[in-house]
C-alpha cells in the first residue's frame, strides 16, 4: 500500500490530481445548472447565474463592453479559482491553488494574453509604451518597463499561492491542536480570503488586459 501511494504521488502529484477534479466538478455543476434552463430560475441555475452575472458586471464595469470578449477567459479563471480555493478548505483536501505550479501556469496565460492583444490592437507601437516618453529616456525607462511587466505573473502567482499554502497550513495545525470549535473562526476567515484572492486574480488580469488595449500616453 505505501508502495503504491509513493507511485500514485510520482505519476500524480496532489495539485495535478486535484486540478483535474476541479474540472470535473465544475463541468458536472455547469451540465446541473443548465440541463433545465428556466425563464425564471430557481435553485441552482439562479445561483449560478448571479455568480456568472457578478463577473460579466465586474468585467464590464473593469474593462468596458469592449471587454467582454474576454469573458470566456476571465471567467474561467475566476470559477476555476475559487473552486479550487473552497475545496482546499475541506479537512483531507488540497487546493490547486496552494502549489506554485498551478498559480503560475494560470499567470502565464495572463500574461502572454496581454502582450498578445496589446499588439494585436495597436501593432508595434505597442513596444512603444517600453520606450518612455522621449528618446532620450530609452535607456533608462526600457528595463524599468521590461521589469515591471514581468513583475507581473511573478507577483499574481506567488500572492495566490502564498496566501493558500498558508492558510492550509494554519488550518492543518489548528486542527490538530484544538480539532473542537476553536478553529471554526480561522475557517470563516479563511473562507472569506478565498473569495478575496479569486477576485484579486481576476481583477488584476482585467487590468492587465484593460492596460494593454487602452491608448498609451
Amino acid at each position: 500500500m505505501h508502495s503504491f501511494l509513493l507511485l500514485q504521488n510520482h505519476f500524480f502529484p496532489p495539485h495535478v490530481t486535484y486540478t483535474w477534479f476541479t474540472m470535473i466538478l465544475l463541468l458536472l455543476l455547469s451540465y446541473l445548472a443548465t440541463r433545465r434552463m428556466d425563464i425564471y430560475p430557481g435553485g441552482f441555475q439562479n445561483f449560478m447565474e448571479v455568480l456568472v452575472g457578478g463577473i460579466d458586471n465586474l468585467l464590464v464595469d473593469t474593462m468596458g463592453p469592449e471587454g467582454r470578449k474576454f469573458f470566456p477567459l476571465l471567467a474561467t479563471l475566476a470559477l476555476f479559482i475559487l473552486t479550487s480555493n473552497l475545496i482546499g478548505k475541506i479537512p483531507g483536501f488540497t487546493a490547486p491553488t496552494s502549489n506554485l505550479n498551478t498559480t503560475v501556469s494560470m499567470a502565464l496565460v495572463v500574461f502572454v494574453t496581454t502582450h498578445v492583444v496589446g499588439i494585436k490592437v495597436h501593432g508595434f507601437k505597442y513596444i512603444k509604451q517600453f520606450m518612455g516618453p522621449v528618446w532620450w529616456l530609452t535607456p533608462l525607462m526600457f528595463p524599468i518597463e521590461v521589469i515591471s511587466h514581468l513583475s507581473r505573473p511573478l507577483s499574481l502567482s506567488v500572492r495566490l499561492f502564498g496566501n493558500m499554502e498558508g492558510g492550509h497550513i494554519m488550518l492543518g495545525v489548528l486542527f490538530v491542536l484544538v480539532p473542537l470549535l476553536v478553529p471554526l473562526p480561522v475557517l470563516a476567515l479563511e473562507l472569506l480570503v478565498a473569495v478575496i484572492q479569486t477576485l484579486v486574480f481576476v481583477l488584476l488580469s482585467m487590468m492587465y488586459i484593460a492596460g494593454a488595449m487602452a491608448e498609451a500616453h
